[in-house]
């Protein structure tokens, strides 16, 4: 079996791929709603706020497609400066803090759906119950976790980064030294 589609991956690659693109795609329709509507002297209220609702959904399911795909902010610059113990605890660092932030943000998500389902709070203009939009934090964090698992199975190379400057030679304080003459420039 191919290691890089299983199961887990392309259930992973739909739910933040494909429905971070819906989102995508219903901003766009919903911006030229907007558009539209104000040139025609007709403006519609509803949109600014479902293209707010949209894009956090949006950044939701892209934060969780970025951990699938091993394409999140990381400083490996400073991480290849470090002696190579320190390197080699850089995975463990890695999962777990990303694991200890997915789980404090779906905790502290599901408490805020909690509080609005039982406040019976709605948008404003959409009328829509807020819970359904921010059911996004705590589903997110699931699929956050699920895609670290996955890319720990799939894309564990990236993640490691066991010598990032390969061929580099390692550079130290005592080694550096400035030119001293135009040759050496």
């Amino acid at each position: 079996m191919d290691k890089s589609f299983t199961f887990l991956n392309g259930g992973l690659k739909a739910a933040t791929d494909v429905a971070a693109g819906i989102a995508v795609f219903g901003i766009l329709l919903v911006v030229l709603t907007q558009v539209a509507s104000r040139m025609l002297n007709v403006p519609v209220s509803w949109t600014e706020e479902a293209t707010r609702y949209l894009f956090v959904w949006m950044i939701f399911l892209g934060l969780a497609a970025g951990f699938r795909t091993v394409e999140t902010a990381r400083v490996t610059v400073l991480l290849a400066m470090m002696p190579k113990v320190v390197r080699r605890l850089a995975l463990p660092i890695y999962v777990l803090s990303c694991f200890v932030f997915f789980v404090l943000t779906g905790w502290t998500g599901y408490h805020l759906v909690q509080q609005q389902f039982m406040m019976n709070e709605t948008a404003a203009t959409l009328a829509v119950p807020m819970w359904l939009i921010g059911t996004i934090m705590p589903l997110s964090s699931v699929l956050a976790v699920l895609a670290i698992i996955e890319s720990l199975r799939t894309r564990r190379d990236l993640i490691e980064l066991a010598d990032p400057l390969s061929g580099m030679p390692e550079i130290g304080l005592a080694q550096k030294s400035l030119p001293t003459s135009e040759k050496e420039l």
